[in-house]
């Protein structure tokens, strides 16, 4: 491993993944953050490369064994290889299976090999929620729900943060043109998914690019066919609120301790996804942790915000998919693992393959 690898504070990387991929919509901060008047309006040369370098690039090239390693470990991962799957059942139409990323990035819209086709041919289209249509409007919901997004009981985030720390946040969230005492009172998760963002995405999301999943719903709607949710937005922030407030902070607060590091978890984030290979993406940070592990908290985060939602989506999915030729985009870490969407979808006596 290289100097700068070890030197990297990743010890949780592990929960940004998770968060970046497969948790709830980022849509919805930049929405409120836009409401706020918060967010300035993007300049156009922001929105390029999001630069960053490709670690296991590097770790290949530095460390030959710590890669291998990696490829090690991704390759027991059930269904690590594949963004684009094909559902079968027979005497049914085909339906199909697409993992996606939350992000505006022009080279995650493309989607993969055969992905467009398939999708234009579809006669119903199904997303995590259908609530991205309108963000206003999922915005409003939210809002009127404060408890999903505010602390309550008179906290703040000062109040639960050293002195220090608290600095740190303010000049993390001054970069991106937010003052902490604005939205100090934000629970963490909220305040995560900011600072996740990237330079260019915050760009392209403020000038109101749509993330793949919502380009897709809104094609749908403009094709005059159906969209189906399988999550309400509370439920996905619920599920964020029944982590504990603790491991929340400490995420976020080492989320930041990355600094410029971000671009480079996120450029590798993004290539591994490119090249479907989404089995190597935890086993990739769990390498370059200092400690070598997802720590403390990090079982009960993947259980709740992975593991329960691939269920709940398998289960509202399966009379959709029971009709045949539906198109099912969602993020891409529901879909591999044992308990991921390919292994659950066959267990209700489908043929589940990668398409193309």
């Amino acid at each position: 491993m290289t100097r700068a690898l070890h030197h990297t504070p990743l010890r949780r990387v592990s929960d940004l993944a998770l968060w970046a991929l497969a948790s709830l919509h980022l849509l919805v901060l930049v929405s409120f953050l836009i409401i706020l008047g918060f967010v300035s309006k993007a300049k156009a040369e922001d929105a390029g490369a999001c630069g960053g370098r490709n670690i296991l690039a590097d770790m290949k090239q530095q460390d030959p064994a710590a890669y291998a390693a990696v490829e090690t470990e991704a390759a027991k991962v059930p269904n690590g290889k594949g963004l684009f799957w094909k559902i079968e059942k027979p005497g049914i139409a085909p339906s199909w299976l697409l993992g996606t990323m939350h992000v505006t990035d022009p080279r995650v819209i493309a989607m993969p090999k055969g992905a467009p086709e398939a999708f234009a041919r579809s006669e119903v289209t199904i997303v995590e929620s259908d609530e991205i249509l309108d963000e206003k409007k999922a915005s409003a919901a939210l809002l009127a729900k404060p408890s999903l997004t505010m602390m309550s009981d008179g906290k703040t985030i000062q109040s639960v943060l050293s002195k220090d720390d608290a600095d740190k946040l303010s000049a993390a969230l001054k970069k991106r043109g937010i003052p902490l005492s604005a939205v100090s009172r934000m629970q963490p998760w909220m305040l995560s998914s900011f600072v996740a963002l990237s330079p260019c995405e915050l760009s392209r999301k403020g000038k109101g690019e749509p993330f793949l999943d919502q380009k897709l719903a809104k094609d749908t709607v403009a094709a005059g066919k159906p969209v189906k949710g399988l999550e309400t937005m509370e439920e996905q922030l619920s599920a964020m609120a029944s982590i504990p407030l603790d491991f929340h902070m400490k995420s976020l607060m080492e989320m930041i301790s990355l600094g410029d590091k971000m671009a480079d978890v996120t450029a590798t984030m993004t290539d591994l996804y490119l090249s479907g290979d989404i089995g190597m993406t935890m086993p990739m940070l769990k390498s370059v942790a200092p400690d070598g592990t997802e720590g403390e908290g990090y079982a009960e985060f993947e259980e709740r915000i992975v593991t329960q939602r691939n269920k709940v989506m398998a289960e509202r999915a399966l009379p959709v998919i029971e009709q045949g030729n539906a198109f099912m985009a969602v993020g891409a870490l529901h879909l591999p693992g044992k308990d991921g969407l390919v292994e659950l979808f066959r267990a209700k006596g489908f043929t589940v393959t990668p398409a193309f």
